[in-house]
């Protein structure tokens, strides 16, 4: 059982800049691939980022695509999402996910992952 916990979240302005932390019980946790989802009230869960157990390799959704940075220290057992020029558009709360790096699943598919954070929050004012 991997348990997660996420900070990071607020209130920022349009153009604004927010780093979120996804911390990770338990050992062994460069076996995981992390990934970040958000979800608006009303609307479907929706891939943002994904990074291999080993750091090297990171997936994006189209919309984070040059302005988030999906990263990860093993050391820490954290995962982070750097999210820069954030947009309204971008509001929702943000989920950690974590998933066995063996398993054959795209890294933006929920089936990568079996265990999920609680969210935070983020907000992007117009």
């Amino acid at each position: 059982q991997v348990q997660m916990v996420e900070s990071g979240g607020g209130l920022v302005q349009t153009g604004g800049s927010l780093r979120l932390s996804c911390t990770a019980s338990g050992r062994a946790f460069s076996f995981y691939r992390m990934g970040w989802f958000r979800q608006d009230p009303g609307k479907e869960r929706e891939f943002v980022a994904a990074i291999s157990g080993g750091g090297v390799n990171t997936y994006y959704a189209n919309s984070a695509k040059g302005r988030f940075t999906i990263s990860r220290d093993n050391a820490k057992n954290t995962v982070y999402l750097q999210m820069n020029s954030l947009k309204p558009e971008d509001t929702a709360i943000y989920y950690c996910a974590a998933g066995p790096v063996g398993r054959n699943r795209l890294p933006a598919a929920f089936a990568s992952y079996d265990y999920w954070g609680q969210g935070t929050q983020v907000t992007v004012s117009s």
